[in-house]
């Protein structure tokens, strides 16, 4: 009987022990495995960003993950690397990044110097390998060029209609630069740049761009159906601005004055051959006798001919003397007589 009490006792004793155990088990290792988990994610909260001595891209517009080597909690390595550094707008250009620089950009974004630690250098010397010039890059260079040297007082715009193929700076070529300049075509509604791109002192390639050129000018328009035979005045034709692909002749001016040749309807644009000069009517007619007078001071002398043709104030047409039957040049004036050319 005190046997089995004893193991009894024994064995609740075991039993006390083991619970102990479990006990103390939970107390040593939980505490551990929740300081681990708040270790993680505070190690989470912070980015460790590794910045080397010179970096080499591929794409000119530069990123932080481009440019180093980020780690940290996933979302936030994501986040920090998308954050933009700049560009490379030259070939051949290098770009520093430094320290202050990433951390302004990823104060910007919503991430704090005190959530960044560094490694690795100071700053970054950052270049683009086999850099190639696009099509699109010289005509944006090309545009840059005419807006700061305007290819005439009345152009107003211009478009592209010869665009260059791109163009590969290769890997060895240093201190690249491009010197831009206007060409002569030989046709007035174009304008041609031509783009060399230098390596140091040495031309390495070309490339040309081509502008078509709009100009700002004038036009007269009618505003009423203009018979044939009316002068044009303001009463019945306004002056427009257009923007054309020819420029205005350096001669022109509002055709007021001059008369229509044919009806015009109204809103027709004039042109050149659509009008013509006021003239005088016609005083003497073919075969009418006129007075012919040659006179200068302190004499005059008069005799009769007949006009071989039609004419008009000012004009010269032949007269035959109609005594002596000479036929000579003379001018008509104002009052219909007629003055031999001496």
């Amino acid at each position: 009987m005190s046997v089995r009490k004893s193991t009894k006792a024994q064995r609740y004793k075991n039993t006390g022990i083991f619970a102990a155990c479990v006990v103390m088990t939970f107390v040593l290792f939980c505490p551990a495995s929740a300081n681990n988990k708040t270790s993680d994610s505070q190690k989470d909260s912070y980015l460790k960003i590794y910045l080397p001595r010179e970096v080499t891209v591929k794409d000119s517009n530069l990123s932080l993950a481009q440019v180093s080597i980020i780690q940290g909690g996933e979302s936030l390595v994501a986040k920090a690397g998308k954050i933009a550094l700049g560009r490379i707008s030259m070939p051949g250009q290098t770009i520093i990044i430094d320290r202050p620089m990433v951390l302004s950009r990823l104060a910007c974004n919503g991430i704090p110097k005190s959530k960044v630690i560094f490694t690795g250098s100071d700053k970054i010397t950052v270049k683009q390998q086999n850099q190639t010039i696009s099509s699109s890059e010289f005509v944006s260079l090309a545009n840059s060029f005419l807006e700061k040297n305007p290819p005439g007082d009345s152009v107003c715009k211009w478009n592209p209609i010869r665009k260059p193929k791109d163009f590969i700076v290769s890997a060895g070529s240093k201190n690249i630069s491009i010197s831009p300049r206007l060409v002569q075509t030989g046709v007035r509604s174009q304008a041609r740049i031509e783009i060399a791109v230098l390596s140091g002192s040495n031309k390495i390639g070309v490339r040309q761009v081509t502008f078509a050129l709009i100009y700002d000018r004038q036009q007269a328009v009618t505003k009423v159906d203009i018979p044939a035979g009316d002068v044009i005045s303001p009463e019945n034709i306004k002056i427009e601005k257009i923007q054309s692909n020819d420029p205005e002749p350096s001669n022109w001016k509002p055709p007021y004055g001059l008369i229509a040749k044919r009806r015009l309807p109204a809103k027709t644009v004039l042109r050149p051959n659509m009008l013509g000069s006021l003239k005088s009517p016609i005083i003497v007619k073919r075969n009418q006798n006129v007075v012919i007078r040659i006179e200068s001071p302190g004499f005059l002398i008069t005799a009769v001919g007949k006009t071989m043709q039609d004419g008009r104030a000012g004009d010269y047409i032949k007269i035959r003397n109609t005594d002596s039957q000479r036929i000579i040049f003379a001018r008509i004036s104002e009052d219909g007589s007629v003055e031999p050319v001496l």
